[in-house]
């Protein structure tokens, strides 16, 4: 196995966060009752329960660097995921940053931050 890092994040019920994610071409690749894995190519996330979570108060997040963020971002927003500044789930469109790079975010129903993020050309 090469080496990897996956992130690993809350989720409040586990069925409805594979749906969520499976939207945008995630497929669960493992699950029993205390994890379950969620894999879209190379990208990997890795998810531990945590019923009681409030969203509002959630710190956990991770990157996805991509080739191609405009596109991801527009399989978000097919799938119906509002581009709101409160709430969630939600998107922000990606911007160009000072250094360069493309950085946009999803956040999931749980509240957990996904940057989006695409290096400079």
């Amino acid at each position: 196995m090469p080496n990897l890092a996956t992130p690993n994040l809350p989720s409040r019920h586990f069925e409805i966060t594979a749906r969520f994610y499976e939207q945008f071409g995630f497929e669960q690749t493992w699950k029993d009752a205390g994890w379950m894995i969620l894999k879209r190519g190379d990208l990997i996330l890795e998810f531990f329960p945590f019923p009681d979570l409030d969203p509002a108060q959630s710190s956990f997040g991770c990157c996805f660097r991509m080739d191609d963020v405009g596109a991801f971002f527009e399989i978000l927003l097919s799938a119906g995921v509002p581009e709101l500044t409160k709430g969630w789930p939600r998107v922000h469109r990606p911007k160009r940053e000072p250094w360069g790079g493309l950085v946009g975010a999803l956040i999931d129903p749980d509240g957990s931050l996904i940057r989006l993020v695409q290096a400079p050309n």
